[in-house]
C-alpha cells in the first residue's frame, strides 16, 4: 500500500460535521455492538475508523473510543480523536493502551494482514479483547463461484479497467474499494493464534436469503467430512469450517478473540 505520512488530526468539537456514514454493512456493525454490549468499558481502538459510524456505536456504549485510519480526513466524528496510521506498518499507539481492539472490513483491504493481527497484539493488554471482521470467502456459495469462475464475489480480478473505475470513483484513495487479500477462517486463525489470541467464537453478519438452496450440498458436506478421523477433522479445522457460521454464513465472518 502507499507510504503515509504519520500524522495527527484532532477535529475542533466547534466544527459542524456530517452523520458519519457507514462504510461496511450495517449488519456488521449491529453484530459487533451486540458483541461488546454488556461489556466492562475501557479504552477501544476502531481501526480502520471509516467516517466514524461505528464509533459513534461504540462510543454510545459506554467505551472510551480512539479513531485510527489511513485516510483521517474522511473521519466525520465529532469529538473523537481520530489518527492517521497504516495496518500495513506501526501504529501510533503505545504497546498495551486499550482494552479492546476493533478491526471491522480492513484486513482485506492490505497487503500484509500479518502485521496488522500482530500490531493488535502489541497494543491490547493481556485478558483483552480483539474483534475483527473479514469477508467471508469459504461460505458453500463463494466456494461454488470459486469453481465455475475462479474468484469469489468480494475478490474479482483487478483488471486495468476495473482499476481505472476506483481511481476515478475513489481519487486519491483507492484502498477504501480495494479487496487486494483474500483471508480464509484458516488464515486469520493461524494468525491469531501465533500472536496470542484465543478465539472465542465466530459470528456471521446476517444469513443469507437464498442460504436454503444450498442446504442439500452442505448436508453433503458434512457427510463426507464425517469419514475423516476425529484427529484429523481437529487438525484441519474441519467441523469449524463446516460450521453454520463459514458454511453458511453471510457476507462477513467476524472474530472475537483474547489475548492471552
Amino acid at each position: 500500500m502507499r507510504p503515509v505520512t504519520w500524522r495527527l488530526c484532532y477535529f475542533c468539537s466547534s466544527r459542524k460535521m456530517s452523520e458519519p456514514a457507514a462504510l461496511a454493512h450495517e449488519a456488521i456493525h449491529d453484530t459487533v455492538e451486540n458483541i461488546l454490549a454488556g461489556r466492562p468499558h475501557g479504552r477501544l481502538l476502531d481501526v480502520p475508523a471509516g467516517e466514524g459510524a461505528l464509533a459513534k456505536r461504540l462510543k454510545r456504549l459506554g467505551f472510551e473510543v480512539a479513531c485510527c485510519d489511513l485516510y483521517p480526513e474522511i473521519f466525520r466524528l465529532d469529538g473523537v480523536e481520530i489518527r492517521s496510521g497504516n495496518l500495513d506498518t506501526r501504529l501510533p499507539y503505545e504497546d498495551g493502551e486499550f482494552e479492546t481492539v476493533v478491526c471491522v472490513e480492513g484486513l482485506e483491504h492490505i497487503e500484509n494482514p500479518a502485521n496488522a493481527i500482530a500490531e493488535f497484539a502489541r497494543l491490547t493488554v493481556s485478558g483483552g479483547s480483539l474483534i475483527v471482521s473479514v469477508p467471508n470467502i469459504m461460505n458453500i456459495e463463494e466456494r461454488l463461484k470459486w469453481l465455475f469462475s475462479g474468484y469469489t464475489s468480494h475478490f474479482k480480478p483487478l483488471s486495468r479497467p476495473a482499476l481505472d473505475a476506483i481511481s476515478r470513483e475513489f481519487p486519491g484513495m483507492e484502498e477504501i474499494a480495494l479487496h487486494v487479500n483474500p483471508i480464509s477462517y484458516s488464515e486469520l486463525r493461524f494468525l491469531l493464534e501465533k500472536y496470542g489470541f484465543e478465539i472465542v467464537r465466530t459470528y456471521r453478519d446476517k444469513e443469507k436469503k437464498n442460504t436454503w438452496a444450498f442446504l442439500p450440498l452442505a448436508f453433503l458436506i458434512r457427510l463426507v467430512s464425517k469419514f475423516s478421523s476425529r484427529t484429523k477433522r481437529s487438525e484441519r479445522w474441519t467441523d469449524e469450517l463446516n460450521s453454520d457460521e463459514v458454511l453458511l454464513g453471510g457476507n462477513t465472518l467476524i472474530f472475537e478473540a483474547k489475548k492471552i
